[in-house]
């Protein structure tokens, strides 16, 4: 039951804001990507069957570069599914309707959001990254600040050795730290 309704919830927060004055042309369509959705979220739920999972919403168009670009970032990192938007839309062909791929081993999904919301991400939540070693936080560090905004540089500010917070070049913030 859990499963149908976190199903159910992406589908609705990716699908409810559409133009209202296209329902009634949209409906079969939308009705039909639904259940595409559905189906490609359930095609790997061995994959994701018991874990909390990442959700990221781009706005820009660009999930599938900041997807490739944190794979080429993070060991233990792969693509596991890609649905695409086709022709009968509402998103741009072959944009990312909704991914699935994997950080360090950490369940995320992605999906390029045909509507421009009104919210977007915020540094409120981000991802924290425990790192091994100085020069992989530096590594990290340089690669996720470049085009992004450095919101605390690295340093040591009494409660680690070394830590860094950054927004990337896609609005992703991520807190960087080594103990």
């Amino acid at each position: 039951m859990k499963k149908i309704a976190t199903i159910l919830f992406i589908a609705l927060l990716t699908f409810s804001c559409s133009d209202l004055k296209q329902k009634n042309k949209k409906g079969e369509e939308i009705s039909h990507l639904r259940s595409e959705l559905i189906r490609s979220t359930t095609e790997n739920s061995n994959e994701a069957k018991g874990q909390i999972a990442t959700f990221l919403t781009f706005q820009k168009e660009d999930a599938e570069q900041a997807m490739n670009f944190y794979i080429e970032l993070f060991d233990n990192s792969r693509i596991i599914n890609i649905k695409r938007w086709g022709k009968e839309g509402p998103g741009k062909e072959g944009t990312i309707m909704h991914a699935t791929f994997q950080l360090n081993g950490n369940l995320f999904m992605c999906s390029d959001s045909p509507p421009i919301h009104e919210w977007g991400f915020t540094p409120a939540v981000s991802n924290y990254v425990e790192c091994a070693s100085e020069s992989e936080l530096e590594q990290l560090f340089t690669r996720l600040s470049e085009n992004g905004k450095i919101m605390m540089p690295l340093n040591n500010y009494g409660f680690s050795q070394k830590f860094g917070f950054i927004e990337d070049q896609f609005g992703v913030s991520w807190q960087l730290n080594l103990q």
